[in-house]
């Protein structure tokens, strides 16, 4: 059984930067696809961003320039560096894993992902 658990949520001015962390135990990481979603108040949970076993990333149009997804093999962690945040990023950010996706209509979507984590909040204020 996969556990993944994220860190480095926080208050922050628009404009600032954070660097979310999600530890992952059990299971083979270099193996899964890993991803960030996140849900705002008053709204619908958001793919963010993904990273496939392979090294490739893809992002949502409305965080490409801002947000980097990355991933440390060697210590089982995937990381999410958002620069130039907006109050509008503000959210729950969960950190996803699965093995076997390929297709960007499946690492988009939340129900796609075997093991979830519990999420970080991030604020960002005006």
């Amino acid at each position: 059984q996969v556990q993944l658990v994220e860190s480095g949520g926080g208050l922050v001015q628009a404009g600032g930067s954070l660097r979310l962390s999600c530890a992952a135990s059990g299971g083979t990481f270099s193996r899964y696809t890993m991803a960030w979603f996140r849900q705002g108040p008053g709204k619908e949970r958001e793919f963010v961003a993904a990273s496939w076993r392979y090294g490739s990333t893809y992002y949502v149009d409305s965080v490409k320039g801002r947000f980097t997804i990355s991933r440390d093999n060697a210590k089982n962690t995937v990381y999410l560096q958002m620069n130039g945040l907006k109050p509008e990023d503000t959210a729950v950010y969960h950190c996803a894993a699965a093995d076997g996706l390929f297709m960007i209509a499946t690492v988009t979507t939340w129900g796609s992902y075997n093991y979830r984590g519990q999420g970080t909040q991030v604020t960002v204020s005006s």
